[in-house]
């Protein structure tokens, strides 16, 4: 049974900022960026231990085509993406996400 997919806002803003910026990049590529983590994030509604682990509760799974992860929490009847992190940015900014909305 596949779970419900809830983004952290935070989340959210970081995806279309990417969607932005691959769009301006080249006409199209913005809208595959969302299409490609619309897929991610289907794949682990359905499949939610399909991460790697990033812990006891946090996984991780990388957007196909793009060098982006969809960082994620699974819980009892719902995912919480808690970042669509770059690859090659920052790791581990988004783990205070964890705790707040």
């Amino acid at each position: 049974m596949a779970r419900i997919v809830d983004f952290h806002r935070a989340a959210t803003a970081e995806m279309i900022d990417a969607a932005r910026d691959y769009e301006r990049k080249r006409e199209g590529l913005g809208f595959r960026f969302i299409r490609a983590v619309e897929q991610s994030t289907q794949r682990i509604a359905d499949h939610p231990e399909v991460g790697a682990q990033l812990g006891r509760k946090d996984r991780r799974w990388i957007v196909f085509h793009f060098p982006f992860s969809v960082i994620y929490r699974s819980e009892q009847e719902n995912v919480l993406v808690l970042a669509i992190m770059h690859q090659h940015r920052k790791p581990g900014y988004w783990k205070w996400r964890r705790y707040r909305e």
